[in-house]
């Protein structure tokens, strides 16, 4: 029997620093109504100071994925959640505005490497035909996160004031931290503890270029018309994501009347469904590509049908009346948004050549992660202007359908001069 246990808990260990990282991101958000109580802040304030995450968050996507091309993605890794974990604690220190703007762009420029350095190590450490389950099981920490986070900061906050809550998560950071060192490797060969079986494993499933030096320039895949589609669609994705993320609380307390408790509560519901999606995103994936016998079309079918969901689904939460009905449709749209969360990261790691999957990522994420700029300030000027959520709701669910219309019609293996594929498709025999 072929042991397997090394890359698996490589991917555990990931799906532990997702749990932590939206553990310290939606902290901010479900302690919302006390922060802005406490510091006097109105609607429009808030917006620009979770919007200032992503003035940290988007470019070191980008910084963050070249530098694990360069550096390693375990020490990127390293780096990343050291800034994030001491930002977050720093958090429970905030005495008003301004201090806030700058420790959410620095706490933002910690957390910005995460994602593009998960695609890296799943790159290293995965045969193609398990690439897409262990990104989606790398990343599904994420979403349970922000489920267990509801409950967590609106039991602390209320009981305790919301600044413990943020102390306490970074002391779990730092566990991670420590964990991480002793455990992790950039690539399989350097752990003491694989096995040549579970190494021929890995290396006999991935294309026989990834082992070979690029024959492009980084420069070349992030003007391609794949990427580009695949970086907009990413795009509607971190709106929906960040639209949700930063003012589905507050809905629940201004416009359904809820408690800062009950808010926390309600509010896991979406998140856990979230989490579901997001597990059965990758397996759905894989087990096309055994169906179907070409993995940049599987992740196509999986993305495209699953940001269909999430903008019907966001689109009709902002029409109805009662709490109900708001959570069970933001509940879809959530699943159907985190049921795409493996694909971003799986069409690049089958479209670009191994020695920029971090660079390629990082500028996908960079794309996406601007929507954490707009959304969360453009939502509350809406709700300022207009009085309701309504229309914030409809304009979310506009963006996640564009993502998925462009990537159905221009997402396609990358060629050379020659028309031929740079990176080998991965199609195989459909399954019978």
């Amino acid at each position: 029997m072929i042991a397997h246990r090394v890359r698996w808990t490589m991917a555990g260990m990931l799906f532990l620093a997702g749990l932590i990282n939206y553990l310290d991101r939606s902290a901010f958000s479900i302690a919302a109504p006390a922060i802005r109580s406490d510091l006097a802040i109105d609607a429009v304030a808030f917006g620009i100071i979770a919007s200032a995450f992503s003035f940290g968050y988007a470019p070191f996507c980008f910084v963050g994925g070249w530098a694990a091309d360069k550096i390693g993605p375990r020490n990127m890794s390293l780096i990343a959640m050291t800034v994030w974990t001491f930002f977050c604690g720093l958090t429970a220190a905030a005495t008003g505005f301004t201090f806030l703007i700058i420790v959410r762009v620095l706490f933002g420029m910690g957390e910005g490497p995460f994602g593009s350095t998960i695609a890296k190590l799943v790159s290293n450490w995965f045969p193609r035909q398990e690439s897409a389950t262990a990104i989606g099981l790398s990343n599904a920490g994420t979403p349970l996160g922000g489920a267990v986070s509801g409950p967590i900061v609106g039991i602390l906050a209320s009981n305790f004031g919301w600044r413990l809550s943020f102390i306490l998560i970074s002391a779990i950071s730092v566990v991670w931290i420590i964990a991480w060192y002793l455990i992790a490797r950039d690539r399989p060969e350097q752990h003491p503890a694989i096995t040549p079986d579970e190494l021929a494993l890995i290396r006999a499933g991935q294309p026989e270029e990834a082992r070979q030096e690029a024959r492009k320039p980084l420069g070349f895949y992030l003007l391609q018309p794949s990427v580009l589609a695949t970086a907009l669609a990413f795009f509607g994705y971190s709106y929906l994501l960040f639209f949700f993320l930063t003012w589905f609380p507050t809905y629940l307390g201004t416009a359904q009347h809820l408690s800062l408790q009950n808010s926390g509560f309600v509010s896991s519901i979406p998140w856990t469904l979230g989490f579901g999606g997001l597990v059965l995103s990758g397996f759905i994936c894989d087990h096309l590509f055994k169906r179907l016998g070409n993995a940049l079309l599987s992740s196509k079918v999986v993305l495209v049908g699953g940001l269909l969901v999430a903008a019907v689904g966001v689109g009709l939460a902002g029409q109805v009346d009662s709490v109900e009905a708001a959570v069970a449709l933001m509940g879809v749209s959530v699943f159907g948004m985190y049921l795409t969360g493996t694909t971003y990261w799986k069409i690049i790691l089958d479209s670009v050549e191994k020695p920029h999957v971090g660079g390629a990522c990082g500028f996908v994420h960079f794309v996406a992660n601007c929507a954490g700029i707009i959304a969360p300030t453009a939502t509350g000027f809406m709700v300022q202007a207009s009085g309701g959520f309504t229309g914030a709701f409809l304009f979310a669910g506009a963006f996640a359908l564009i993502g998925a219309l462009a990537v159905a019609v221009f997402v396609k293996p990358i060629v050379d001069e020659n028309g031929r594929s740079i990176v080998a498709t991965g199609e195989v025999a459909p399954a019978e």
